[in-house]
């Protein structure tokens, strides 16, 4: 059984202990604290506070209490912890969660909990909205190939790579980022000879790294959290020297603020990401300073996972402005504000909802770079304006292609 950590979040309250009145509103949030990915966790959960606290603690007089859990990235605990969180904690709403296949679990949680909405956190599986989609589950922010879209055709077209091995966690979102990565990389005339699936949470990479095939001109690299940071070490110390692809958690701050010299590699890789460390639109500007201040000792830019997990919450702190913080009906009123709901984020877009609930969103094709104080970031290449599910074919056509897998899409 997993073990839960609880953490009622005391910055989302007044500064003295006041009991919470029947009225006010209780926010859950899930988000992955422990194993591989518990850095990323811990951004997510620094984004949804961030939204509440902008939000001065409270709408329409109403108090907002964070109750803060953690799962381990496995749909299990997911499930677990957002039971915990209806039953037990009485929540009104769930921000999360992080992990693709945990989305997939809460998606299909939230059909037996009509009168709870869901707002996705980070989880980017592609199959969370697109086909069997809840009511009651959100996703303000786009999936796993959306985050995508520019990179296959900048790799083949811009910089030449005419043959690209990947190297990916073997679960729903990364064969997410494979599809929209391939889907422009093959079109464009590129190969795959060769895909390396790996579990989360491995540590040895050793027989992945000695069986990169030498004839390819890159990798394109889906690994998150410390399977990122070890797979990128172990090809180092192997004297790897292909350039690297990123996937969009691959070149995350997360990864970019960590410590060793597999860093070298990533200088000058390419990814594709809805959030970018070192843009300098104004609005970006604005919401790396208000991180910045609450969180002092967070990282050098939001994540990507504080970025998501922000949005959603701030999706909601925006509609219960909107409906007076009215949550009666079985929060229809919410939902129906939710739908139609239009904002700016912090990447300077307007984010809105498809007939999914499903984000569609400005990609940044993006390379990282070495800052003048010799610490990583990301630098825009282009921006790619209203990303939708379907990648901007035919939906008809997209769909026919099936769910992604280990072997869905692949080269002609």
């Amino acid at each position: 059984m997993t073990k839960f950590k609880t953490v009622a979040s005391a910055i989302a309250l007044c500064a003295f202990a006041a009991p919470l009145a029947a009225e006010d509103i209780k926010m859950g949030v899930i988000a992955v604290l422990e194993g591989a990915y518990a850095g990323a966790g811990q951004e997510g959960v620094r984004g949804a506070e961030l939204a509440v606290i902008e939000a001065g603690h409270q709408v329409d007089g109403k108090a907002i209490e964070i109750i803060t859990m953690s799962s381990d990235a496995s749909p299990d605990s997911a499930v677990n912890a957002a039971r915990k969180l209806i039953e037990q904690d009485g929540v009104d709403f769930i921000v999360g969660p992080l992990s693709g296949s945990e989305g997939l679990a809460l998606r299909d949680l939230s059909k037996s909990y009509p009168e709870v909405t869901f707002l996705n956190g980070s989880s980017a599986a592609q199959d969370t909205t697109l086909r069997d989609a809840s009511e009651n589950f959100f996703r303000f922010g786009g999936d796993g190939a959306q985050w995508m879209v520019g990179v296959g055709d900048y790799a083949f077209n811009d910089l030449g790579y005419e043959s690209v091995a990947v190297i990916a966690e073997d679960y729903s979102f990364p064969y997410t980022q494979v599809l929209g990565f391939m889907a422009e990389y093959c079109e464009a005339g590129g190969k795959v000879p060769e895909k390396f699936w790996t579990p989360i949470g491995n540590s040895d990479y050793s027989s992945v790294v000695y069986s990169i095939p030498q004839d390819v001109d890159a990798l394109f690299v889906a690994l998150g959290g410390a399977d990122a940071v070890n797979f990128l070490t172990q090809y180092a110390q192997a004297g790897g020297d292909k350039p690297i692809i990123g996937g969009s958690t691959t070149i995350d701050q997360i990864i970019l603020d960590s410590r060793g010299p597999f860093k070298k590699l990533l200088v000058g890789a390419p990814a594709g990401t809805p959030t970018v460390s070192n843009f300098d639109g104004p609005e970006w500007v604005a919401f790396v300073e208000s991180y910045r201040e609450a969180f002092p000792d967070g990282l050098s830019a939001p994540s990507i996972y504080a970025h998501h997990y922000y949005m959603s919450a701030k999706a909601a702190m925006l509609a219960l402005d909107e409906i007076d913080a009215d949550l009666s009906d079985g929060q229809a009123a919410f939902r129906d504000t939710l739908n139609s709901l239009e904002f700016v984020t912090p990447t300077g877009g307007v984010m809105r909802l498809d007939e999914n609930r499903n984000g569609i969103v400005d990609n940044f094709v993006t390379e990282v770079f070495e800052r003048e104080d010799g610490t990583l970031g990301n630098r825009v290449v282009k921006v790619v304006r209203d990303v939708d599910q379907y990648l901007g074919m035919d939906k008809e056509a997209f769909l026919a292609m099936g769910p992604v897998s280990r072997d869905n899409p692949s080269c002609p």
